[in-house]
């Protein structure tokens, strides 16, 4: 229940190398493109698997004019699985397992103007408890020797949940965001790009699928994510560096830094591997095991624990190959090591199995 809800937002408010070119760029696209991806997640903990996620998903950018460009992305997620290990009594609605799908889809349309681009989109996301419908608006500004990009984004959604087990019904969610960024390129070789957003929800936040969660009704998130990008010539490589802060309401803070190598090779074929760490705290009414410790009735109290405070860390590398009349592939390996003694800052949440998990993405695309 309550995954993100599109690719929409995001793309409204992410940085360059998350969202396809055409949303960063300073003027219309020339040609289009279209790309298939298929997405195998799984999880596991010690002795017990857990969730496994098969996502194929398409992506659209057409071209409608010298000033105007479309944008369409439409995702299927069919999940099954069980709960984390530790507090959770229910796994999923019936106490047998999870079985869920998504369906999710957003459009964007992008107008250029001489120094600006202004973008409009709305997306929708539908499971069998939760549906959501978002909206974005994102403006930016180019200086005149197209150095610098100013590039401001406001976002909301409004998200209904009714859980299959008749907890939640009829509970509703609303959130918007805010972004303001610059991105400059620094010499012909590098360039950074810095945001801050800054994110207000208030609705239902509790998990109707676990026992006694209760978690307040409001939610601030502010984050300031900053990217660097750095042509080597000696290597005829780029090096990608990024770090994000953020901080929420509900009392947690965290920091996650990442580097990638982006490295050319022969015959058309590139890689990418990379390596992420992520440490955060826990949230103010998160309890540690066992079960149910620390609850006091009226008070806010969950022990789910993606709350948890732990650190984590991501290798991954990424293989893409140009192929004839403007086609090319990829795959994207990424596995995901989250421990609670890896947390930098101070000890980890008690008594929390270590959680594993790996990403095989693969995506083949036509330029059009």
């Amino acid at each position: 229940m309550g995954r993100p809800s599109g690719a929409l937002l995001a793309a409204a408010l992410a940085l360059p190398g998350i969202v396809p070119a055409a949303a960063i760029a300073q003027a219309a696209p020339d040609a289009g493109v279209f790309e298939l991806k298929y997405l195998d997640y799984r999880d596991w903990q010690p002795g017990a698997d857990r969730m496994s996620v098969r996502s194929p998903s398409f992506y659209l950018l057409k071209p409608l004019s010298d000033t105007l460009a479309l944008e369409a992305a439409l995702v299927y997620d069919s999940m099954s699985g069980a709960s984390p290990l530790h507090f959770n009594t229910l796994s999923g609605a019936s106490g047998l397992g999870v079985t869920d799908y998504r369906t999710a889809g957003d459009v964007k349309l992008t107008r250029y103007f001489d120094g600006a681009a202004v973008g409009v989109g709305g997306a929708v996301s539908s499971e069998r408890d939760y549906l959501s419908r978002a909206f974005s608006v994102d403006a930016r500004v180019f200086s005149a020797d197209r150095n610098r990009t100013w590039a401001f984004a406001l976002g909301g959604a409004a998200d209904v949940i009714n859980s299959v087990n008749g907890v939640a019904q009829n509970q509703h969610r609303n959130t918007l965001d805010l972004m303001v960024g610059v991105t400059q390129a620094l010499s012909a070789d590098a360039i950074v790009q810095s945001n801050l957003t800054y994110s207000y929800g208030h609705g239902y936040y509790s998990d109707p699928y676990k026992p006694l969660d209760s978690r307040p009704d409001q939610r601030r998130v502010f984050a300031w994510l900053t990217r660097y990008n750095r042509y080597l010539p000696d290597a005829n490589a780029t090096l990608r560096l990024s770090y994000r802060f953020l901080h929420d309401s509900f009392g947690s803070t965290s920091n996650a830094v990442e580097a990638t190598w982006f490295q050319p090779l022969p015959a058309g074929w590139s890689a990418a591997p990379s390596l992420r760490y992520y440490t955060q705290g826990a949230a103010g009414f998160y309890r540690n095991p066992p079960f149910p410790d620390g609850y006091v009735p009226g008070q806010f109290y969950s022990a789910d624990t993606r709350l948890s405070a732990f650190g984590a860390v991501t290798a991954g590398v990424t293989l893409a190959k140009a192929l004839p009349d403007g086609w090319s592939a990829s795959l994207k390996v990424d596995f995901y090591r989250q421990r609670a003694d890896w947390r930098v800052g101070g000890p980890g949440s008690l008594d929390i199995d270590p959680f594993s998990a790996r990403w095989i993405l693969f995506g083949i695309a036509k330029a059009l």
